[in-house]
């Protein structure tokens, strides 16, 4: 029974408006998380999925941290008024970025002596 099912008792009739409620809130806290956390959860996780929940716990848990300690969220942020220079050597930074993205990035092959730990 899912809660677009046309009801034929109350028992089915409440669950239909328990669950709706609950999805609507579970999608609101995803799409707040998204807009916050946009570098976790804007591209594929690159954990295992057992330990998927927890990364999404924690961010929830630092959402609220924030919130509590008067971080309040503003889904744009506003625009700024005079940014930096712009920097004389683009191109260093551009490589110095390109190889700090290499040294974080997940590895697309795993090899052998990573394999006998479970990392996550």
């Amino acid at each position: 029974m899912t809660y677009r099912e046309i009801v034929a008792n109350p028992v089915q009739a409440r669950f239909n408006t328990i669950h709706g409620k609950a999805r609507n809130i579970i999608e609101r806290a995803f799409r707040m998380m998204k807009a916050r956390w946009r570098s976790i959860f804007l591209r594929a996780l690159e954990v295992k999925p057992a330990f998927a929940s927890e990364v999404v716990t924690c961010c929830a848990i630092l959402h609220n941290i924030c919130m509590d300690n008067g971080d309040l969220f503003e889904a744009e942020p506003p625009p700024e008024e005079d940014g930096p220079p712009p920097c004389s050597d683009a191109a260093l930074g551009e490589n110095l970025r390109d190889r700090l993205a290499a040294a974080v990035s997940a590895p697309e092959v795993v090899v052998a002596v990573l394999q006998d730990h479970d990392y996550c």
